[in-house]
């Protein structure tokens, strides 16, 4: 169960890093609900959705080390 949950978790990092990359008009208004009291800008996506791919890398080749 617990390599399934990272599994799920390095699923949804992939995922929104590569929209975010794709298409950061569709996760701006995203970024505006949860950067609150901050507007959002197509840097801070950009930069989020890099640390989201850099993050599904990581968590990735921990789930390789787990498995052998």
């Amino acid at each position: 169960m617990n390599i399934l949950g990272l599994c799920l978790v390095v699923q949804l990092c992939l995922a929104f890093g590569v929209a975010g990359l794709f298409w950061p008009e569709k996760i701006m208004p995203l970024f505006d609900v949860l950067m609150f009291p901050w507007a959002a800008s197509y840097r801070s996506v950009r930069a989020n959705s890099i640390a989201a791919l850099g993050l599904s890398a990581l968590l990735l080749a921990r789930l390789l080390t787990i498995m052998r």
